[in-house]
């Protein structure tokens, strides 16, 4: 381990210096015209009729990475019309082809979603970021996304799909990245404050401060959230805090630092049969199982513009954290009848830098652009099950760990990866985007597990390094329309969770092997007439030993399945309707909005001999996902319909259509109505919400563990009500 972060810090040294000393030539030095201009995602000049989309494309070239040629998706914050103060995902990404969501709680305290047959399960399928860096467990070994920023906080969401392997990791899903609203430098101190109240006892608060000056901002907030939840043994407790410091050392140099914490104390009522379900979903038949999570994050950036041509970022970032449960995992068709209870603790400490340089170029006439970087990454995490307590209280004490069964896994991780990207501008609207990344990732674990009086002790560590690479090519016909596609190679590293568990629902395959495959995509998007906007792709994401969950008896079996295949079409349009029936230019104080977006999917495992498997369905591929959504704005007065209907899907790969304990079986295709409305007048901003407006009675998720087992429940029909007071403090600033 000490070599590791030997090697850790000297890769950290060596990756700035060389970077910072690296010498490239200029566009200026290659003897060609410096072009001083270049070519942007057009930028919305709207009236008051307009809303502008709800979601759009990222920029070709942007804070040290390239998305040219990619499918990207970029959610504005301020554009919706939703329910924020619960972090609902349904309502935040309903611009967002083809997203399985899962929902677990009230609060919106954990973000799961998926796509294209990839677990929603923790977003454990995306890189998740946060201004850049990760916030993740272990974004190596165990990257279950435990927490998810306030979306109050937040000025933009930014996703990119699996062709982002390339430059965020090797992920199948992609990257989801939430970036944080920007002081306000104008003024000195100012600041606002939303108060939320909803059904079942649900209330949040958030505030927020910020200001600067011409060299040096600032920007604090503070959220506090707290539900009752609709059905029994529900109650969630939950704090964010975050501040932020950017000083402008020059005009070439920028330093930022911010650091995160949260917090939550959960009561989970456990899943339920598929019989019980169906007779009252309302009930819990789990009383002592409890959830709680300290997350601590912290980041340092900084950003150096060498010339016009050549700027560096580097960004260090860390993350310190722990997550606990305690409660009964004994199949759900069981009662709890007292006893002891299963107890798991986790601490995740990791350090890293990612370090890119940007450098524009001449060719063919042409600002292009390349981009290269190192990143280096150590994690590690401390895994532990055992027997604890016989009470029904939060208490994760573990009991007689020299005598009970359990385990106890240290799991250190090691990564560095060196990519490079280009966007090569060959004229005549077509851009061509190589790119190749190196990874070489050193998995350790050492620790001992004990069953039926004896205990094993184990130690190992696997090196392997590997090349992953991928090609774009665009084509943009005219300003408002571009044809898109790329190939891209991914990997997924087994997770250190998958090393060890004591769950009567779950076995793990000891024999788990890493997965392989790649993403494909080929789209088009635009816009038509100033009024249409749209983005609409098919895909082909290819996984050899997959890894999955098979039914075997009463246990679901994580192993690599077999080799898979999900391919299908996703698309967005965007209509702005009185820009569409109106004259050029013609004024008007209303607008209207109408979104859709839809995917058709399917995925089959192949390439085995298992007849249970070949031919199979993948799970968590629903036949259709569609949302669309009707958006009303006229003066301070805004209003939001949004319809979600998902297909049916598997829980598992031998496509199980029941089992008694509900660990899998079929999730029931569902039909979801949410209404929102907000008015704004100067200082002052009202809100309010009514999700499943129909009452609607489904589910999204089988669980194997917490916060089940069994089915778990989505929430019923709930209303919240939202104040928001914003405030110019102290005037001044630059």
């Amino acid at each position: 381990m000490m070599v590791h972060v030997r090697l850790l810090h000297c890769s950290l040294l060596l990756a700035g210096v060389a970077l910072a000393a690296s010498t490239v030539a200029t566009a200026t030095e290659l003897g060609v015209e410096k072009v001083d201009t270049v070519d942007l995602r057009p930028v919305d000049v709207r009236d008051q009729r307009s809303l502008g989309p709800v979601v759009t494309r990222l920029d070709d070239v942007q804070n040290g990475v390239i998305y040219a040629a990619k499918k990207t998706e970029l959610i504005p914050i301020e554009r919706l019309t939703a329910n924020i103060s619960t972090n609902n995902a349904r309502q935040a990404f309903s611009g967002v082809a083809g997203l399985n969501i899962f929902e677990n709680d009230a609060a919106g305290v954990q973000l799961a979603i998926g796509g294209r047959g990839l677990s929603p399960d923790r977003t454990l399928n995306f890189t998740v970021r946060q201004n850049g860096y990760d916030i993740a467990a272990d974004p190596l070994g165990y990257p279950e996304a435990y927490y998810t920023p306030p979306f109050e906080a937040l000025e933009r969401i930014e996703i990119v799909r699996g062709s982002g392997a390339l430059r965020y990791g090797t992920q199948f899903g992609g990257m989801v990245n939430f970036v944080f609203k920007q002081p306000d430098r104008s003024m000195l101190l100012d600041g606002s404050a939303r108060l939320t109240a909803g059904s079942y006892g649900f209330y949040s608060g958030f505030a927020t401060l910020n200001g600067g000056t011409t060299d040096v901002s600032y920007q604090a907030f503070g959220q506090v959230k707290h539900s009752d939840g609709w059905r029994p043994n529900s109650v969630i407790d939950q704090a964010t805090f975050y501040g932020t410091v950017r000083i402008d050392v020059s005009e070439r140099l920028i330093l930022t630092a911010d650091y995160t914490h949260m917090s939550y104390l959960a009561q989970q009522p456990g899943g339920l049969t598929d019989s019980m379900f169906n007779a009252d979903p309302s009930v819990s038949i789990r009383s002592r199982n409890w959830f709680d999570v300290d997350w601590n994050l912290a980041s340092l950036r900084l950003d150096y513009a060498m010339d016009v041509n050549t700027s560096i970022r580097s960004l260090f970032f860390g993350n310190f954290s722990r997550r606990q449960s305690v409660g009964s995992l004994e199949r759900i068709d069981r009662p709890d009848t007292g006893g002891v209870r299963t107890v798991a603790d986790g601490h995740y400490n990791n350090i890293g830098n990612e370090t890119t340089i940007t450098q524009d170029i001449a060719l063919f006439d042409n600002v292009s652009s390349i981009v290269g970087g190192v990143r280096v990454f150590y994690g590690e995490n401390n895994q532990a099950q055992g027997v604890g307590t016989a009470g029904s209280d939060a208490d994760f004490t573990f009991v007689d760990v020299t005598t009970n069964a359990g385990s106890d896994y240290v799991t250190p991780n090691f990564n560095i990866a060196a990519f490079t990207e280009a966007k090569l501008d060959l004229g005549s609207g077509f851009v061509l985007v190589p790119g190749i990344r190196f990874e070489h990732i050193v998995s350790s674990a050492e620790g001992w597990y004990r069953t039926n009086g004896t205990t094993y002790n184990e130690d190992y560590s696997r090196s392997r390094s590997f090349l992953i690479g991928g090609l774009g090519i665009s084509w943009k016909a005219t300003s408002e329309l571009e044809l898109y596609g790329n190939a891209v190679q991914n990997y997924r590293a087994i997770f250190s969770p998958d090393l060890r568990v004591t769950n009567p629902s779950l076995v793990i395959d000891p024999n788990l092997s890493d997965s392989r495959g790649y993403t494909l995509d080929l789209g088009t998007r635009g816009r038509w007439l100033d009024a249409v906007t749209y983005d609409v792709s098919g895909f082909y994401v290819r996984q050899n030993d997959r890894l999955g969950d098979l039914v075997q008896g009463q246990t679901i079996f994580r192993t690599n399945v077999a080799d898979a295949y999900t391919t299908g079409v996703e698309g967005v349009i965007d209509v702005d309707i009185v820009r569409l029936m109106s004259e050029p230019n013609a004024p008007s104080q209303f607008g209207l909005h109408m979104m859709v977006n839809g995917s058709v999917i399917e995925g089959e495992y192949m390439s085995t001999e298992n007849p249970a498997i070949n031919g199979k369905h993948v799970e968590y591929v629903p036949g259709y996902t569609v949302r669309a959504s009707l958006m009303a704005r006229w003066k301070g007065l805004a209003l939001s319909i949004l319809s979600s209907w998902v297909d049916e899907q598997f829980s598992d790969a031998t496509n199980t259509e029941f089992t008694a304990n509900a660990t899998a079986g079929i999730i029931p295709s569902y039909n979801v109505w949410d209404l929102s409305a907000s008015y704004t007048i100067d200082w002052f901003r009202a809100e309010v919400s009514c999700n499943n407006v129909l009452d609607e009675r489904y589910f999204t998720r089988r669980a194997r563990g917490f916060p089940g087992p069994g089915i778990i429940p989505a929430e019923p029909r709930s209303v919240f009500l939202t104040i928001q007071m914003n405030g110019d403090i102290i005037t001044g600033g630059r």
